[in-house]
């Protein structure tokens, strides 16, 4: 048993699942735009930013844990700080059972621990700062504060049980996941159509939410745990479990850093901006954003699909592979970001007026410049994970040091210079230009060249 081949079939489930997650979006788009008013259309933009501070909580585990079960089904069978083992392709289906549950168990030690603490700050802080955001709301703030609770609670429970994730994807398993996806978002679309058309508003939207995410994980632990898998790991010693995420912790620590810097350039205008720019406004900026997030996911779509065996072909040494996968998956983003950019500045206020929302996108210039913007962030971003897949994290600082960055520039740009959505935009674009846009890339293609010093790690 190694890591699962990753071919056609693979590819074109993640593509019916992504299209499918993002007609999510489009089917209820109408309905969310047209039954609810722009004032509470805009806590939900709000509601589904502050959700995405989950990943925050998973501190670079989920990538880093997925990135060792790799190298766990390649045939390793010691995990390392830094670099990896190599292993003989002749020995790549030998799977180290007593080190796998090491590793399960280690996962569910810490996401135990994060999704506890994920409820803490959630049920107090992030409580206080909605009741500022209700100081001025004009609508029914108990159905926000009901929507709230069921957002805790389930957010909560998605990062207890975010190592199936890390399982599969390591495993390989990329159907097998898409599929589910697919299964859990065709749930959530119904449920979510039926229960807005009942007059549900938001709690119709978060309830859904949490109803799907349940589903997801209980399909995802029985796709993983196989009759051989569980019949291995029955009996197998995991009291090492403290050693493998002591093995594992530095660079999943720098990669926590680096998407604790990484959430703060993208997501911390969102909060800024919605104490200092009109519900109304954030309406926009929000629905803008959450295109940019599906153009995003699109663009990505490579880079997803054929990671787990970027890892694979790491250890066994296999550079051309890995170059071959990285331009491919660059050439892409920037077609995919060329295409979806010119159809929803060119017609994506139209296609509003026909779903008649009372809510439209950011202006023209606002919205070709938010697209560059996020056009370098992801590309870089994908350039990150090649780098990433050497078990080496290269650019935490940099990420760090660049969300401090952002935040001067907002509090000037946003607070003191009143720029409004410019501002936003701004912030996180000039200092993201100045060093890690084309930092990343460069250090991908220098590696690339110079092969003779690839593994010298």
């Amino acid at each position: 048993m190694a890591v699962a081949n990753i071919g056609k079939k693979d590819f074109v489930w993640t593509l019916i699942a992504t299209f499918f997650k993002i007609g999510a979006g489009v089917l209820l788009f109408p309905f969310v735009l047209r039954m609810l008013p722009a004032e509470t259309v805009g806590v939900w933009t709000i509601f589904t930013t502050i959700a995405q501070l989950t990943s925050i909580f998973d501190f670079g585990f989920n990538t880093s844990f997925a990135r060792n079960i790799s190298y766990v089904f390649s045939g390793v069978s010691e995990l390392k700080k830094k670099g990896y083992e190599s292993v003989n392709l002749e020995n790549v289906n030998d799977i180290d059972y007593k080190l796998l549950g090491s590793t399960i168990k280690a996962m569910r030690y810490f996401y135990s621990r994060m999704a506890l603490l994920l409820f803490l700050l959630f049920a107090t802080i992030g409580t206080f700062y909605i009741s500022i955001l209700m100081q001025d709301y004009v609508g029914d703030e108990r159905e926000v504060y009901l929507s709230w609770i069921i957002l805790v609670l389930i957010n909560s429970y998605n990062l207890y049980t975010l190592y199936y994730e890390s399982l599969l994807n390591g495993r390989g398993l990329i159907k097998r996941v898409h599929q589910i996806i697919f299964i859990g978002n065709f749930v959530y679309i119904g449920l979510a159509l039926v229960l807005i058309l009942l007059g549900g508003g938001l709690v119709a939207i978060v309830s859904s939410q949490a109803i799907s995410v349940l589903l997801v994980r209980f399909l995802s632990k029985r796709a993983f745990y196989t009759k051989e898998i569980v019949d291995n790991l029955a009996d197998v010693d995991d009291s090492d479990y403290k050693n493998v995420l002591s093995a594992i912790a530095p660079n999943a620590i720098k990669v926590g850093l680096t998407s604790l810097g990484g959430f703060i350039i993208n997501k911390s205008s969102m909060f800024i901006g919605s104490l200092y720019v009109s519900l109304e406004l954030m309406a926009s900026y929000g629905i803008t954003m959450q295109l940019l997030v599906v153009v995003g996911m699109l663009a990505g779509i490579f880079t997803r699909v054929y990671m787990p065996k970027v890892f694979q072909w790491r250890v066994e040494g296999r550079l051309d592979l890995v170059k071959k996968m990285f331009y491919l998956s660059s050439i892409v983003m920037f077609i995919v970001f060329i295409i979806s950019g010119t159809i929803i500045v060119l017609w994506g206020d139209w296609m509003l007026r026909v779903l008649k929302s009372s809510t439209m996108l950011l202006s023209t210039s606002l919205l070709i410049l938010v697209f560059i913007q996020n056009y370098l962030e992801y590309n870089h971003s994908n350039a990150a994970q090649y780098l990433l897949s050497r078990n080496e994290v290269p650019f935490f600082k940099a990420s760090l040091i660049s969300a401090v960055g952002v935040l001067v520039l907002l509090m000037i740009f946003v607070v003191w210079l009143d720029m409004g959505v410019l501002g936003m935009i701004l912030a996180p674009m000039l200092v993201q230009a100045v060093y890690q846009n084309w930092k990343w890339p460069l250090e991908v293609i220098k590696e690339f060249r110079n092969k003779e010093n690839i593994y010298e790690f």
